[in-house]
């Protein structure tokens, strides 16, 4: 991307009834990068059955309370299943924390898991499995191609709404009905 103004990073990817693969249908992807190289986002609305208890046995971390062990996992994409990230509001000063936005960081590291264990860590988090990934162009076609609308993203919706809603919430600040749109594109 030669245009910073054209960038994704901190908004989100709402899938439209274009797309069939069940791994993106009625998906909500916060972007954490987008470039001339390709863009990285996370699915914020698609729990599993699994919760953070199951990480933390893995990684044979301590944690007393039931609250935070029962936090779901989500996926966070089909990419790199093995690989947690934890998209929290905090900075903190954990090893391997970029800044998406002022409030939206993204973390990689152990440290921030031990953290949030002993109550240490981000007020508002998501831990994730994998991540979605798009080679350079890709997106953009997939845009043109109805396959995604656009949204501006907040902590509110990637924290505080229900999974089962955020896709909802965030199609409702669109202002439009999705009936309407086309399943194919074109140029006037």
């Amino acid at each position: 991307m030669s245009n910073t103004d054209a960038s994704l990073v901190n908004k989100c990817l709402l899938a439209t009834p274009a797309i069939k693969d069940p791994l993106f249908a009625s998906s909500l992807v916060y972007m954490c990068e987008h470039n001339q190289d390709g863009s990285m986002g996370l699915v914020v609305n698609h729990p599993t059955d699994q919760n953070l208890d199951e990480i933390f046995v893995q990684l044979n971390i301590q944690c007393k309370d039931e609250a935070i062990r029962n936090q779901p996992l989500y996926i966070g994409g089909p990419v790199q299943l093995e690989q947690g990230f934890i998209l929290h509001n905090e900075a903190g000063n954990w090893q391997k924390t970029i800044e998406i936005s002022t409030d939206i960081h993204l973390t990689s590291s152990v440290d921030i898991l031990q953290a949030i264990a002993v109550g240490e860590g981000p007020t508002d988090y998501l831990v994730m499995l994998g991540f979605s990934g798009w080679s350079s162009g890709q997106l953009e076609s997939e845009l043109q191609s109805n396959s995604w609308l656009t949204t501006s993203a907040d902590t509110d919706l990637l924290f505080h709404q229900k999974a089962d809603d955020k896709w909802q919430v965030a199609f409702d600040t669109l202002g439009f009905d999705i009936s309407r749109l086309s399943p194919v594109s074109g140029n006037a």
